[in-house]
């Protein structure tokens, strides 16, 4: 099957795609998401050390400082070599995000703990922002899996026509949005709780970055394995085709 969405044949009937269209468009959203072994640690590596120093010296200026330094030697190490930053700016951006609000926590009186807390609060709320508009698409009947497809078929509604493959992209965007889902409904009370003091601000920080830079991942490539899994289950084109001559077939009973 096709690996990415540059060999996807753009000929082919907009409204009508094959699973073997959705299957190329999935494995390349994959790959562009991901951005192989690389991809993941550059993504990874800034804010795991920003937890680790901080759950060792308490020391916010510093955790930050080094976060931030790793993304931008990655940064000057994939301008030498020319090759995409968008993984490491990825980085760059939530550390710069996760510093306003650590700066926005202290200025309102926060703790220490509560300013280490406050560095992961903005992926929550992207997260549920996420999950919400994704999650959405699917309950109102336009997946935004449907819409992908469109983007690379020339049409960007004509596959709703349909059925099969709006239910075939329905699940594929639920097991789209399902990591991110999670990753909210476990972390949240977490942090709800560490800002609270209800438990220790340093156990909380650690769970939350477990959950998120650990289980988080266990939880995205269970999601596109099991979207592989899916689209090969279904591996036979979603329109039949018209039988030889161009003609439609005839039911039973007719001439």
């Amino acid at each position: 099957m096709p690996e990415t969405s540059d060999s996807i044949d753009a000929t082919e009937d907009p409204a009508h795609p094959s699973v073997e269209t959705v299957e190329a468009l999935v494995r390349a959203r994959m790959a562009a998401s991901l951005g192989g072994r690389r991809g993941i640690v550059e993504a990874a590596v800034p804010s795991i050390a920003f937890t680790v120093l901080w759950l060792l010296t308490k020391d916010l200026t510093l955790s930050l400082v080094v976060a931030g330094g790793l993304a931008v030697v990655a940064l000057a190490v994939r301008v030498a070599q020319r090759s995409t930053t968008q993984y490491v700016l990825n980085a760059l951006v939530g550390i710069a995000i996760g510093w306003v609000f650590v700066r926005i926590s202290a200025s309102s009186g926060g703790d220490e703990t509560q300013q280490a807390l406050a560095f992961f609060l903005p992926g929550l709320i992207s997260g549920a922002v996420y999950t919400v508009v994704v999650g959405g698409s699917a309950l109102a009947g336009w997946p935004l899996v449907g819409f992908m497809i469109g983007s690379v078929m020339g049409d960007p509604t004509a596959w709703h026509e349909d059925r099969q493959v709006v239910r075939l992209c329905s699940r594929l965007t639920w097991l789209l949005v399902a990591p991110g889902a999670l990753g909210v409904l476990l972390q949240t009370p977490v942090w709800i709780l560490g800002h609270a003091e209800i438990v220790d601000g340093d156990t909380a920080v650690g769970i939350i970055a477990f959950l998120r830079y650990g289980l988080g991942w266990v939880f995205r490539i269970a999601a596109w394995g099991t979207m592989i899994w899916l689209l090969a289950r279904n591996a036979t084109p979603l329109t039949p085709p018209e039988p030889a001559g161009g003609s439609a077939a005839v039911g039973p009973g007719g001439e």
